[in-house]
């Protein structure tokens, strides 16, 4: 009976544990989500320079910034993406901006057959531009359960390191990349303004199942002593 008890209470305190923990995790969940939500609907601040890298998600994802430079359209890259217009490519394009280091901007999205940059010249813009957008964190290694293929120029995530790499991109390349705003381009295309700011949020219901197997739990284990109780007393 001392086994049957000592395991059914190690059970229930480590299945409460789990269940505590879904509680606090669904608390800073909401905090983040808090955060961000201010920081998009803020003013655009500059985008930080080499002197305020390295940056972190959770201080400076999904700021709204803002940055001068000129695009390099002979260097863009397609990312393959899935967007409420389709599928089809986010465009990438560096920007070399007025402070000195170039910043990977997605530019927004085109549909396949457009991915050719002839079909859509008039939205190259040139000259020196300002755009807004959404900061975002580069994404390693690939998306769509396929990983990047630098050298057969087929990208699935936006991986800044890489594409800089591959692009042949010198001096300070920024660690992040700029989601552009909806802000027309010149022939409509790229589409801008298509970030998906979502967080999934489960963390109620999976503290419920661990309180509810805790009880479960400890309910067995109250029956079975009870149980073996009785029976010895007959015995």
């Amino acid at each position: 009976m001392v086994v049957i008890a000592t395991i059914g209470l190690v059970l229930t305190v480590c299945l409460i544990a789990l269940g505590w923990w879904q509680v606090e995790r669904r608390a800073w969940k909401h905090d983040l989500v808090a955060r961000v939500d201010a920081r998009i609907h803020a003013a655009p601040v500059a985008a930080p320079g080499p002197e305020a890298w390295p940056i972190g998600a959770d201080t400076d994802e999904y700021r709204r910034v803002t940055v001068t430079g000129t695009f390099d359209h002979s260097r863009e890259t397609l990312v393959q993406a899935l967007t409420a217009l389709g599928g089809g490519f986010w465009v990438l394009t560096p920007l070399a901006t007025d402070q000195g280091f170039t910043v990977m901007v997605n530019r927004g999205f085109v549909p396949s057959d457009r991915r050719d940059a002839a079909s859509r010249k008039q939205g190259e813009v040139a000259g020196s531009t300002t755009v807004t957008g959404l900061l975002r964190m580069t994404e390693p290694g690939g998306g769509f359960l396929r990983s990047n293929d630098p050298a057969g120029d087929r990208w699935y995530s936006r991986d800044v390191t890489a594409i800089a790499v591959a692009r042949g991109l010198s001096g300070a390349v920024a660690p992040y990349f700029i989601d552009a705003d909806a802000t027309p381009n010149p022939g409509g295309l790229p589409v801008g303004g298509l970030t998906v700011v979502s967080f999934p949020d489960n963390h109620l219901s999976y503290a419920l199942t661990w309180f509810a197997l805790a009880i479960g739990t400890a309910g067995c284990t109250i029956f079975v002593l009870r149980h073996e109780a009785g029976r010895r007393r007959r015995a």
